[in-house]
């Protein structure tokens, strides 16, 4: 008998799924179980994977009727960067990322804002200025493709950033992932700080659960996270954002399942 809540959920949510992994031993799993993958595609896939394989694994997703997200890559990605190679690199290795929305079609694409204060914070002003600069380039090109940028939290230990950069951004275009499991292992506060501000460019949410101490990826229920009070929060002011489960094994993955069937968190979200 099949279960008509769990494909309710899976119709709902998507799945992340690195992009060497969905390619070499995860696609066959996504198919089956009908799991739609949120692609990352961190690493130097972007530069040596043939485009091809990309169209591949499009055509197989969407001869199963299922969509996807995109995350591009952050790791060691500057887009405030103040020094102009740099920032060059990580804005054309951003776009590269962008332009796969033109195969995959995705829901959107997550990127990270990276503003660190212990870093950043000593001269905001220059960082500012060029995080507004690659965000407004990679946001057009984003738009002609029809999809949005999605800003996810980080390292950031309070909204105010993402409240100033995506403000001035005003656009479409660019919005915002609440990514929760952040919230707990590095802003060490409470997604009531930052869910009230940000609600007007909520467009996406990161799930997964920790203890407070490290970003552990457990499935909801695992940690100490408030996901009756976060659900709550966005039932009220009938808010439907893109939701990612992140698991980083299969196990989480479905306990995470498993938790949104028992709790019925999703119903009307």
């Amino acid at each position: 008998m099949r279960n008509s809540a769990r494909e309710a959920i899976l119709r709902r949510c998507f799945v992340n799924a690195p992009w060497p992994d969905l390619k070499s031993e995860l696609l066959d799993l996504f198919l089956e179980h009908r799991l739609q993958p949120e692609i990352g595609l961190e690493g130097t896939c972007l530069y040596d994977e043939d485009i091809g394989e990309f169209t591949k694994v499009h055509q197989l997703l969407q001869k199963r009727g299922l969509q996807c997200t995109l995350h591009a890559p952050f790791m060691d990605l500057a887009a405030g960067s103040n020094d102009p190679y740099i920032l060059e690199k990580s804005r054309s290795k951003l776009r590269r990322a962008i332009e796969l929305a033109a195969i995959f079609r995705p829901c959107s694409i997550v990127c990270h804002l990276q503003y660190e204060e212990n870093k950043h914070g000593y001269f905001f002003d220059r960082w500012l200025g060029n995080s507004l600069a690659s965000w407004r380039q990679l946001g057009r090109l984003a738009g002609e493709l029809g999809v949005a940028i999605m800003l996810e939290n980080t390292y950031e230990t309070g909204p105010e950033v993402h409240r100033r950069v995506l403000s001035e951004l005003n656009t479409p275009s660019v919005g915002f992932c609440l990514d929760v499991g952040h919230l707990g292992a590095f802003a060490k506060a409470s997604w009531r700080d930052w869910l009230p501000e940000m609600l007007p460019w909520l467009g996406q949410l990161h799930i997964h659960d920790n203890t407070g101490g490290k970003d552990l990826h457990l499935a909801p229920g695992q940690g100490n996270f408030d996901f009756p009070g976060l659900f709550g929060f966005l039932r009220q002011h009938d808010m439907h954002p893109i939701i990612t489960l992140e698991p980083h094994s299969r196990e989480d993955l479905w306990q995470a399942l498993d938790y949104f069937e028992r709790t019925g968190l999703l119903s009307g979200i």
